[in-house]
């Protein structure tokens, strides 16, 4: 259990293509990929306005990028959530892509469920 910058528990769970992340149980925000071979193309995040300023991007995502480093998935950082968080993350340039024009399109032809 990990707790945001009030104090309030927190829960990151992995679904199809998505890390989801609840605050004392409500529903607050999600992290969506598509995994490409090796690389796991973080391509979409968002948290609901309403718990903005928590840190919960972070703690999201946190959890995402430890948990694509145990499949033994290289990140790709199209979302620029996840590039942000990287930046002040050095611990994960081991195993990140950097986000080319083709992971793009492949990113935007792929049906997302």
């Amino acid at each position: 259990m990990t707790t945001d910058k009030t104090g309030a528990e927190t829960t990151v769970t992995a679904g199809h293509q998505t890390y989801t992340i609840a605050v004392d149980g409500k529903p607050a925000g999600h992290a969506d990929f598509l995994d490409r071979g090796d690389q796991r193309v973080f391509y979409h995040t968002v948290v609901d306005p309403e718990f903005g300023g928590r840190g919960l991007a972070t703690i999201l995502l946190k959890e995402a990028l430890d948990a694509a480093r145990g499949a033994g998935k290289r990140i790709v950082p199209v979302c620029s959530m996840v590039e942000t968080v990287l930046q002040k993350h050095p611990e994960y340039e081991d195993i990140t892509d950097p986000v080319t024009p083709e992971i793009v399109s492949w990113t935007q032809s792929q049906p997302t469920t």
